[in-house]
């Protein structure tokens, strides 16, 4: 049987399973969850942290994105904007647009010199959008996530592919581009983990 839900300023009235409906502010919203299974891959890399991640910084652009921002916005049409998202982009055609140091935070509690983890979420907006046109929800995965960490083991280098995430919404289009992505980021990492 249907049960009330109070979401906030919302009543959401329905069975709570895999789609609802619900009258919000006047219109009609519907939830609707969708199964995504990812693929994971990760490289082991015998070269120590700094080295490898100074591989990948070497391969990506690190534009100051505020001024990229601009850039963007500022552009007249989309031929220029291409220039502006080229000219940022690095050897491996990817700009890093946030860094995460989550191995500063673990240290913080540890008080030691280890680990060593950065999360980097690097990407293109002219790749994002080719597969944003066909699969709109490409746009929650897309720019994409790099986490290299150090362990007992070595440093790992890992990446949920782009493809795993686009496979359930079977567009043949997006997941043509999906692939593509993914084998640049492959590279990207055997790269950096002295692997090719």
């Amino acid at each position: 049987m249907p049960r009330d839900r109070d979401c906030g300023y919302a009543q959401v009235r329905g069975n709570f399973g895999s789609s609802i409906e619900a009258r919000v502010r006047g219109g009609i919203m519907s939830r609707r969850t969708r199964q995504i299974e990812g693929q994971r891959l990760t490289l082991k890399s015998a070269r120590p942290f700094e080295e490898v991640l100074a591989a990948v910084e070497a391969e990506i652009g690190r534009p100051n994105m505020g001024t990229f921002a601009g850039q963007l916005g500022s552009a007249k049409n989309y031929a220029e904007m291409e220039g502006v998202v080229q000219k940022a982009a690095g050897k491996s055609g990817f700009i890093e647009f946030a860094r995460f140091d989550l191995g500063a935070v673990l240290r913080k509690e540890s008080g030691q010199e280890k680990p060593k983890s950065v999360r980097l979420v690097i990407g293109n907006p002219l790749v994002m959008k080719e597969m944003v046109k066909h699969v709109p929800d490409a746009g929650s995965y897309a720019p994409v996530t790099v986490l290299i960490d150090e362990r007992a083991d070595g440093v790992h280098l890992s990446y949920d592919t782009m493809a795993g995430f686009l496979a359930p919404y079977g567009n043949a289009e997006a997941l043509k581009v999906a692939r593509e992505l993914d084998a640049k980021v492959e590279k990207l990492l055997k790269t950096a983990a002295g692997v090719v």
